[in-house]
């Protein structure tokens, strides 16, 4: 008899059929905390059916399969006829549709919207990341369509419909649209105020035709576009859809794809408009940034929610694989090194998370100090939490070792992932400027700013000294262009502290305040206090499988 030599031991079992939204202490406790009493079992049931979807084997397959077939560009059809068509894998729809059906484009009317919504983009993106893109862009242009009211009035119902069709038709025969946007050009990137792309106007009010370039369209495959272009009148918001009202395809000419370096299931473009793309304007000519910068705040805030997903999951693989793994005579996970590094992790996402659900709470509040917190609060935000995901990744992926360098793992997929919302939306210098920006300009977001951190003020000693090295720093402004990233850093860290010593469990906040506040750590992960209570910070994180 042959001997048996691959008797497979000492692996984890899959992590799947598990509910990605009830496995996430920061998540429920947060959906506690911000939605109203009387909408939230409504809440919690909507949120924990999509989690146990993300957890399914189905919604990991698909993600597989999205991932390793990638958008394929169909410029003309067989007889010659430009079409301009992005052909996806079937598994990218099955994400999408499942995404646009869950109500991730529809947080603008509804009560508690912005919360309910951040906490599902949080858990569906677990599942695969790359379609987040067209869901983030359609739910991000209603504010700014919000400046022509005709318009908004138009196509709002449509990109907040629960309703997914791919087909391109037009959007009058539609019960759902999605939304892309076009803005960068070769020349001035995140300058777009260098865009050279041309809009004249028609003799029809508010209508124009569009000649140039744009070097980055995300979502090409949209049933329209927020393009910025140069009118008459200067730089302004223009949508531009796909299909014409007749039903004839608009000009709107894909002349490639672009091959990147992660986000592979998802289609970003280079696009040119030839004289005769047909646009209506969005709001007034010379106003574009203003106009648009709605958008763009709303995707700022899905780049830090993506981003605190792609770490909850990571972190989530690292604890499960830990659990199950033994190594040197016991599991890894009470191995007291690796659960150094698997605190520090879960350190960085409960951070991440409780700070996205706090900036969602601030749209829903829409009060005038909701916006003044917001407008210094996303970009600084935006600025470190997508800044930190990118180590947090790579060390999870470490923890399962060589298992974790092995496409099956799903862990390359997230590091892959990981460096694109830090460049998305402007990266770290943008933000850090636009923090600037804010405080010479906007007096009263400071103020709303420190009254948010000034809420745990007392709470913890380390806490309070960083506020103190905080405005410190914001009354030096000599040289501040040059420090303008230690100093959002500072922002960043002091309001994840201050929201983590008020709402988290002692646990997490002292070290958390401990290691990034009060200097008690290494620049690597895994070097926390060993005095702190990591085994129970480590235990928050441990999925169960039960679905």
């Amino acid at each position: 008899m042959a001997a048996t030599t691959h008797t497979v031991t000492n692996q984890p079992p899959p992590l799947v059929g598990y509910d990605v939204f009830a496995n996430d202490p920061a998540l429920t406790e947060g959906i506690t905390r911000y939605i109203a009493a009387e909408r939230l079992d409504e809440v919690r049931e909507e949120l924990g059916t999509l989690g146990k979807a993300a957890g399914s084997a189905h919604a990991q397959h698909w993600a597989e399969q999205a991932d390793r077939h990638p958008p394929v560009l169909r410029t003309h059809d067989r007889f010659g006829h430009r079409i301009d068509e992005v052909e996806f894998h079937p598994a990218w729809h099955r994400l999408l549709g499942h995404a646009v059906t869950a109500g991730l484009t529809g947080a603008w009317s509804r009560p508690d919207g912005h919360v309910r919504r951040t906490a599902g983009f949080i858990v569906w993106t677990q599942a695969e990341a790359g379609h987040g893109c067209p869901v983030s862009m359609t739910h991000a242009a209603v504010p700014a369509l919000r400046a022509e009211p005709e318009l908004a009035a138009e196509w709002e119902p449509l990109l907040t419909s629960p309703v997914y069709e791919q087909e391109l038709r037009p959007v009058s025969e539609k019960g759902g649209a999605l939304a892309g946007m076009a803005m960068t050009e070769k020349q001035g990137g995140s300058d777009v105020r260098a865009n050279t792309t041309r809009a004249e106007p028609l003799a029809a009010p508010g209508e124009y035709v569009l000649t140039g370039h744009k070097w980055f369209c995300s979502a090409p495959m949209s049933d329209a576009f927020l393009v910025l272009a140069q009118a008459p009148g200067g730089l302004t918001c223009f949508l531009l859809p796909r299909v014409l009202p007749d039903g004839t395809r608009n000009a709107f000419r894909i002349q490639r794809l672009k091959d990147k370096l992660g986000n592979r299931s998802n289609a970003s473009a280079e696009v040119e408009f030839d004289g005769r793309s047909w646009a209506r304007r969005v709001g007034e000519e010379g106003r574009g940034v203003a106009t648009i910068i709605e958008m763009v705040a709303a995707t700022r805030l899905d780049c830090v929610s993506a981003s605190a997903a792609v770490m909850r999951q990571a972190v989530t693989q690292a604890v499960h694989h830990s659990a199950h793994r033994e190594a040197f005579g016991g599991r890894l996970i009470d191995k007291p090194l690796m659960r150094n590094v698997l605190a520090d992790l879960v350190l960085e996402s409960e951070a991440a998370t409780t700070l996205a659900l706090r900036l969602a709470a601030a749209y829903d509040g829409g009060t005038e100090r909701d916006r003044h917190f917001l407008r210094l609060a996303v970009p600084a935000a935006k600025y470190w939490v997508t800044k930190r995901c990118t180590p947090m990744v790579a060390e999870a992926l470490e923890c399962l070792g060589g298992n974790g360098y092995v496409e099956e793992s799903g862990l390359p997929r997230l590091l892959r992932e990981a460096p694109l919302n830090s460049i998305w939306e402007g990266a770290g210098n943008v933000q850090a400027l636009d923090v600037l920006r804010a405080l010479r300009r906007e007096p009263e977001a400071l103020n709303a700013f420190l009254t948010e951190v000034g809420a745990a003020r007392g709470a913890d000693h380390r806490l309070d000294r960083a506020i103190k090295g905080m405005l410190t720093e914001l009354a030096d402004l000599e040289g501040i262009e040059a420090r303008a990233r230690r100093l959002v850093e500072r922002m960043a860290l002091v309001l994840q502290g201050s929201l983590l010593v008020r709402h988290a469990p002692s646990e997490v906040s002292d070290a958390f305040c401990a290691s990034r506040l009060g200097g008690d750590a290494g620049a690597a992960f895994g070097t926390l206090p060993h005095t702190l209570d990591l085994a129970a910070v480590v235990e928050r994180a441990r999925p169960v499988i039960d679905c």
